[in-house]
């Protein structure tokens, strides 16, 4: 039988502690333990959750966007013009939405984002623009709708579904100037999980209608031109978070709940491209939080509403490598 040595090229390192960067597939012995040791690629199935800080206003039905160390919230119940800056520890008032509303969306960085559509208190179809400093109105979106999914980046970005009153399957492309219509969602819904990079690249799941209501688990891809159904989430649910994909199409989605009320969830789930995997729970069940998030192993999930409001935000981490001890069990 081949050893290590053999396989790898090199003796096993004995070490008087674990390496500081190890590297996939490297080994050593722990020579303070006593334990062999190795490493292996860790990524979104070994994240978990942690407290991070409180809005400064508790508040659900609004929106989010930006990183896990850099986000921005705004929007919702009960402070609909309120938009707060997230640093990676405190969340700070920052200037307020110029039409403060309600089931709003949103897209971009804490520099360059937009705040889309929503309900003040009826439909709007209000487009604003944040530099980093500043609200702007800019173009409106073609129809005023409510709970609408979107992804994308300030100068590229997708808008879908929602209420216009009744749910729809529309979706309309973002080029930095103009919105244009572009084929629509195979399944009408509102208030679905979304995640992308930009108006050629992004996945949409779950969502509902009222009617019955139904809440849904089917996936879509957008490439760009065109819908394509996927594998479905695991559990059927709306008004959940979710993190941007990164370019190999990973994706977390999290939280929510059936028709707004109950029940409620802390699920959350990983795309990797092909199908979704439960991975660990947020701390609490809730729906309609602001969310953040640049990869599937980098996130956050703010405020939000249970039995009450929230104000609490939770982080999400995966390491990128695992530290795993060998046994001889």
């Amino acid at each position: 039988m081949a050893d290590y040595k053999n396989i790898k090229g090199f003796n096993i390192q004995y070490l008087d502690s674990d390496p500081p960067n190890p590297i996939e597939g490297q080994m050593w012995f722990n020579s303070t333990s006593q334990t062999l040791k190795g490493a292996e690629a860790g990524g979104a199935p070994a994240g978990t959750w942690a407290s991070g800080g409180s809005l400064n206003t508790g508040r659900y039905a609004g929106a989010g966007f930006g990183t896990k160390t850099a986000a921005l919230a705004f929007g919702g119940t009960p402070s609909p013009g309120f938009t707060e800056l997230y640093n990676g520890s405190a969340w700070t008032e920052v200037n307020d939405l110029n039409t403060g509303r309600v089931a709003l969306s949103g897209f971009g960085t804490t520099t360059a984002g937009l705040a889309m559509g929503g309900e003040a208190p009826s439909n709007v179809s209000n487009v604003e623009s944040w530099d980093g400093t500043n609200w702007t109105e800019i173009t409106d979106i073609p129809a005023a709708t409510r709970s609408m999914s979107a992804f994308g980046i300030q100068t590229s970005g997708i808008i879908a579904g929602g209420k216009v009153p009744s749910v729809t399957a529309n979706a309309y492309s973002w080029n930095g100037t103009s919105w244009t219509a572009i084929s629509s969602l195979g399944q009408s819904r509102s208030d679905a999980m979304a995640s992308g990079t930009s108006s050629s690249n992004g996945i949409l799941a779950g969502g509902e209608t009222p009617s019955g209501p139904t809440t849904y688990a089917n996936t879509e891809s957008w490439n760009g031109s065109a819908w394509t159904e996927l594998n479905d989430l695991n559990q059927a649910r709306a008004y959940g978070g979710s993190a941007t994909n990164s370019p190999n199409g990973e994706t977390l989605v999290f939280g929510g709940a059936t028709s707004a009320t109950v029940p409620l969830y802390a699920n959350t789930e990983y795309w990797n491209g092909t199908s979704w995997t439960e991975v660990n729970d947020l701390a609490t069940a809730r729906r309609s939080g602001a969310r953040a998030g640049a990869s599937s192993s980098s996130a956050l999930y703010a405020g939000g509403y249970s039995t009450v409001t929230h104000s609490a935000t939770e982080e999400w981490t995966a390491p990128d490598i695992l530290v795993k001890t060998f046994t001889t069990s």
